[in-house]
């Protein structure tokens, strides 16, 4: 074992961090010379699996329980804390630039569109799948590779201070909020609580004069960019010169008009639904401002091609899946249907599960769902979830508890030559009914 001192922990263990392969919070896939991270969870101690890292080739375990005490272990007060405190002086250390993006909907495709337009220029290092926490964005950070010139860092959060937090360990140069609605509105309160939690990104800017980029069309976010930071780039005008992004009429690939110095780029994306656009279009701004030639970025673009059940476009040998079942809330599942509604396609199945921490507002906004599914003349819906199955009584739509038990339905009654949207909450797993599909 080894003994720091308490005041000068994090300096000591550095160099032991710049010496190892990496850092691992998981026993099971640590691997030879990396540090392990004996964190907590809800239903686990991570002290528990310090010493089987170490058998398995860590270099170090890093613990905060006297009781697991064994040769090559680091005690410390608390190991996340250590882990923040590590990554904060990581980042001192880095010579990259850093952009946060959080928001309510499209952090993760924004996120991803960002990386692949800004590597056609530059040494790009972002979040991991959606490595956004209080865990991920310290381990993004100190997985960034040697010469990363630019890292992109998704922040996600449910409650009021976590983005500060995270701001005060990544410290931005540059920021973006996608936008702002009622995902986690559990955790927030309200929407208020929400907007307030976001932007908690420009009140950080604005002590760092760092850049905010935003979407100068969010009467929101435009109001409260003014007076919150000194600097700002809309989307429509990142280099001094108009640029102009529009969708063009599609089937389910979404396509763009990218006007710029009286030129004009027609983008046919991988991507399904016109919410998608502000995504893309926050991507192109950014990577026009840090000097990406057009042509690099729509090539990137049109090159990108989604996954994890994001805006995912899937053919089976039955049917044609959107699969958009990563996450829900009320804002982005209206927008999906919206979309889904506006496509030219026949036997259109709409496939919904519940959306988690909506809180006492979860009723009603599910409730609201179901007028959005008949106003636009959607009546092929199977609905997934407790809550959809409570407040359905009255509507011809077919209901199911769960979705084990839509998937059980679905292969006695398989779909065929059929359009699918499947959108849902993350813990409502609808990537299970895939398969049979």
């Amino acid at each position: 074992m080894r003994h720091f001192f308490e005041n000068r922990m994090t300096e000591q263990l550095y160099p032991l961090f710049r010496e190892s392969t990496g850092l691992s919070t998981d026993s099971r896939t640590i691997t030879e010379g990396q540090i392990f991270f004996a964190l907590w969870g809800e239903n686990f101690n991570g002290n528990k699996y310090a010493a089987e890292a170490l058998r398995k080739g860590a270099s170090w375990a890093v613990i905060d329980d006297p009781a697991f005490e064994i040769e090559r272990t680091i005690l410390v007060d608390d190991c996340l804390t250590e882990l923040q405190k590590l990554a904060t002086y990581h980042r001192k250390e880095l010579k990259c630039s850093v952009i946060a993006i959080t928001g309510t909907n499209g952090k993760t495709t924004t996120k991803e569109l960002l990386a692949a337009v800004l590597s056609r220029k530059f040494k790009v290092h972002s979040t991991n799948k959606n490595l956004n926490n209080q865990i991920g964005v310290p381990l993004t950070i100190l997985s960034a590779p040697e010469g990363t010139e630019i890292m992109i860092i998704e922040m996600g959060a449910n409650h009021i201070g976590e983005i500060r937090s995270l701001c005060l360990i990544a410290r931005p140069d540059y920021g973006i909020i996608t936008n702002v609605g009622t995902s986690h509105i559990e955790g927030f309160g309200s929407l208020d609580g929400v907007l307030k939690a976001k932007i908690e990104l420009y009140e950080y800017l604005r002590k760092v004069n760092g850049i905010a980029f935003y979407n100068d069309k969010d009467n929101v976010l435009s109001e409260k960019i003014y007076g919150m930071v000194n600097r700002a780039v809309p989307f429509s005008d990142p280099t001094g010169i108009e640029l102009k992004i529009v969708p063009v009429q599609s089937d389910l690939n979404l396509t763009v008009c990218v006007t710029y110095k009286h030129k004009t780029h027609r983008i046919t994306t991988n991507l399904f639904g016109t919410y998608n656009l502000e995504n893309i279009k926050a991507a192109i701004a950014i990577a026009m401002f840090l000097g990406v030639e057009l042509n690099d970025i729509a090539t990137a673009v049109s090159e990108y091609v989604p996954a994890n059940n994001r805006s995912q476009i899937m053919v089976t040998e039955n049917n044609t899946l959107i699969c958009d079942s990563y996450n829900a809330n009320p804002v982005s599942m209206r927008m999906a249907i919206e979309s889904f509604a506006a496509i030219n396609a026949e036997n259109k199945v709409v496939i919904l599960g519940d959306m988690l921490e909506l809180g006492d507002k979860s009723e009603e906004e599910h409730r609201k769902i179901h007028k959005i599914l008949s106003d636009n003349n959607l009546r092929n819906v199977m609905l997934a979830g407790p809550v959809f199955h409570k407040v359905s009584a009255g509507f011809r739509f077919k209901t199911f508890t769960s979705a084990a038990r839509l998937k059980e339905y679905l292969k006695t009654k398989p779909l065929k030559g059929s359009h699918i949207l499947i959108k849902g909450s993350r813990g409502m797993a609808l990537e299970k009914i895939y398969e049979v599909l």
